[in-house]
């Protein structure tokens, strides 16, 4: 096991410097791919494809390309507001490699928001069905209800609080997180109006992946503030259960739930290692891992 995680830590680790990081020089394409907040759409389009494999359903593009750019919008905009809080004086937030990315890079990031913004909002609008509009409609509202909360009233929590609020954060992000990537599938499911149909969708998946979501937000916080908690026993425990559900499930979720499980526990491996992982590749493969139904999907259509 030993030898394992020190090739883990080794394929890992980078020669790149935080200095360097801060002046805008990531140390190879991964590190880009996080620190261009291109990690969460791409986690999104995977998720949405997987819920939708698993629900019987296609996708159309338009939707997939729709989801990833709102995320990614969304993603650039509380980057940069928590880089401008965290440049004041006093600093509001912590800042991190990513946050010192985007302000350097705001003005080729934010014009690059606001124009996928745009197009997302024109799909939505010229081809979301009817059916759907309510739904997601509730689901973008909270998302910005509960961005505006975070980064408005960011100093009337006190220190006390500091550590509660961190956990609502990660489980309602979490939470909209699954839910914004099923909503896509939902649609397509409720397309022949039968109640039937809805039993397609994957809801023990849906609710073990908002879990997953919630513990690598979770695992990240805890890394990034070097905190001595460890996470490895919940990410442990949410496998356990994950696997637990394959046997009530249909074979496509099962397959789904057995990702979340692998996922889960690469996590609890880079937990093992976060002492031996510079942390913006900790970061980095935090969100890698979360790409594991890919891996687990394309070996059932490659066995047929």
């Amino acid at each position: 096991m030993r030898p394992t995680m020190r090739i883990v830590a080794t394929l890992l680790n980078s020669p790149s410097r935080t200095a360097g990081l801060r002046l805008g020089v990531p140390g190879g394409p991964l590190h880009l791919w996080h620190l261009a907040s291109l990690d969460a759409p791409t986690v999104a389009a995977v998720w949405a494809w997987a819920f939708a494999w698993a629900a019987h359903v296609s996708l159309p593009v338009w939707m997939t390309a729709a989801l990833a750019l709102i995320v990614w919008t969304i993603y650039i905009g509380d980057r940069l507001l928590d880089a401008r809080a965290g440049l004041r004086t006093p600093p509001a937030h912590e800042l991190r490699d990513r946050h010192y990315f985007h302000w350097r890079h705001r003005r080729v990031l934010l014009p690059a928001a606001v124009v996928a913004g745009v197009a997302a909002a024109g799909l939505v609008i010229s081809r979301l069905p009817a059916r759907s509009v309510r739904p997601d409609s509730i689901v973008a509202a909270a998302t910005l209800l509960w961005l505006t909360g975070v980064h408005t009233r960011r100093r009337m929590f006190s220190r006390a609080t500091v550590h509660l609020r961190e956990w609502v954060a990660e489980i309602v992000v979490g939470a909209l997180f699954a839910i914004g990537c099923a909503l896509p599938v939902c649609s397509q499911v409720g397309a022949a109006h039968s109640w039937q149909q809805f039993l397609r969708l994957p809801l023990a998946a849906i609710g073990i992946y908002a879990a997953l979501a919630w513990l690598n937000l979770h695992a990240i916080a805890v890394w990034e503030s070097q905190r001595a908690v460890r996470v490895r026993g919940a990410a442990v425990g949410l496998a356990v259960v994950a696997l637990s559900l394959v046997v009530f499930c249909a074979p496509r979720s099962a397959v789904l739930l057995v990702a979340a499980a692998g996922a889960a526990l690469l996590l609890a491996l880079l937990d093992c290692l976060r002492g031996r992982i510079a942390p913006l590749s900790l970061r980095m493969a935090a969100d890698l891992v979360l790409l594991t139904p890919v891996v687990f999907i394309a070996e059932k259509y490659l066995r047929g």
